[in-house]
């Protein structure tokens, strides 16, 4: 169903009144709730918030941006649907973790049209790369499971330029440094971001609310994906299964996420799976570019208890 006129109409006066630049040297973004979004997905992030309607069996895979999104939605579906699939005809064997788990602010509201999600089979899995603050009212009030990763920023910071340069060298856009990159990410001017606001917003909640949000760690999972899995989930052979069709490894290894794109989009799925090892900041980051980071990391979200492993 598409969004009336007036509904369109006010969408374009609140972006036309929000403060607005050009990120990552070739995205024009808006401040809107205190976080940056692309221009060009807000009508669907607004969208989302007014017509979303949560049920209390959702689940919801909640992430920062590079930070182990993708590997996080197949183990999760995985989990879900471990009664109907396995190793040897899971859908992730065909079809991207993407194509299997709608995203709130790009598939179910793109273009300004009102996804029917009430035949979804419940258990309804959806993903979203949105802060705490800007998801729908209904998410955060009802009883549906959100589940959160993020990684060390000195690692994501690296892990996101790559996947700049790939939008970029897709689309034709001008490439930046990873020095440029750098010094937007630290500033927060950057989509989705600031970083450590995103990570704090879903850290309070699993504090105050751990039945509500789980807040996951990529290198935990990383190190233990099994004894992770099992915080949730006692079904021993189950999770051993599941832990090994979803490793990084054998994920990045299958066609289907080898080559194409995802339908609509620009970028190719093997840009979704890069190394994944902890730690690769340092063959990239300079020690000031590791210090100044460490700081910010320190000052921003070291006051709340959350802390990252250093080398």
């Amino acid at each position: 169903m598409a969004m009336g006129d007036s509904e369109q109409e006010a969408i374009d006066d609140l972006i036309a009144s929000l403060p607005q630049e050009k990120l990552l040297n070739f995205l024009p973004c808006c401040l809107f709730q205190n976080f940056w979004y692309a221009i060009s997905m807000l009508p669907n992030v607004v969208a989302c918030q007014r017509h979303f309607k949560a049920k209390d069996k959702d689940i919801v895979v909640a992430s920062d941006p590079k930070s182990g999104t993708t590997w996080l939605m197949a183990i999760v579906f995985s989990i879900v649907n471990r009664s109907r699939f396995d190793a040897s005809n899971s859908p992730l064997l065909t079809s991207s973790p993407h194509e299997l788990v709608p995203r709130f602010e790009i598939d179910l509201f793109r273009n300004n049209s009102r996804s029917d999600l009430d035949d979804m089979e419940e258990p309804r899995l959806f993903s979203t790369h949105l802060p705490y603050p800007s998801l729908p009212e209904c998410v955060k009030r009802s009883d549906c499971w959100i589940i959160y990763i993020c990684q060390n920023p000195l690692d994501t910071v690296v892990s996101s330029w790559y996947f700049s340069l790939e939008m970029a060298r897709s689309a034709e856009w001008p490439e930046w440094s990873l020095e440029e990159h750098f010094e937007s990410y630290c500033q927060g001017k950057f989509p989705l971001r600031p970083f450590w606001e995103h990570m704090v917003g879903y850290w309070k909640e699993s504090l105050e609310r751990p039945h509500k949000v789980m807040f996951l760690k990529y290198e935990d999972l990383k190190e233990d994906i099994g004894g992770q899995m099992k915080k949730e989930e006692e079904e021993g052979g189950v999770i051993e299964e599941i832990a090994k069709m979803c490793s990084l490894k054998t994920l990045k290894n299958l066609e289907v996420n080898k080559s194409g794109k995802l339908p609509g989009k620009i970028i190719e799925k093997r840009s979704f799976f890069r190394k994944g090892e902890v730690g690769d900041w340092v063959n990239h980051l300079t020690p000031s570019m590791a210090n100044r980071l460490n700081s910010i990391m320190q000052e921003k979200i070291g006051p709340f208890g959350l802390h990252f492993k250093t080398r």
